[in-house]
């Protein structure tokens, strides 16, 4: 539940930053005990914007920031 919950905040802060932006939850199954965002160009590349494998104990640094997201999308579009 608390993946959930994490990438509905980050969901709704980026779609909340940039109109008309298409988010995708877990398109693909994602992997056990991580939290990825990544960015899919319209080229077809895909940029990570945030990684928590790696992160943590406490469990709590393997969640973003949902600003910390939006800024990471912005300076890989501009």
């Amino acid at each position: 539940r608390v993946y959930g919950r994490n990438a509905a905040a980050v969901s709704e802060a980026l779609r909340g930053a940039i109109a008309h932006l298409a988010v995708d939850i877990n398109p693909r199954p994602p992997r056990r005990n991580s939290f990825e965002v990544s960015l899919v160009k319209e080229d077809g590349s895909t940029v990570e914007l945030w990684s928590g494998i790696g992160k943590g104990p406490p469990r709590k640094l393997k969640f973003p920031q949902p600003e910390i997201v939006v800024e990471a999308l912005k300076s890989n579009l501009a």
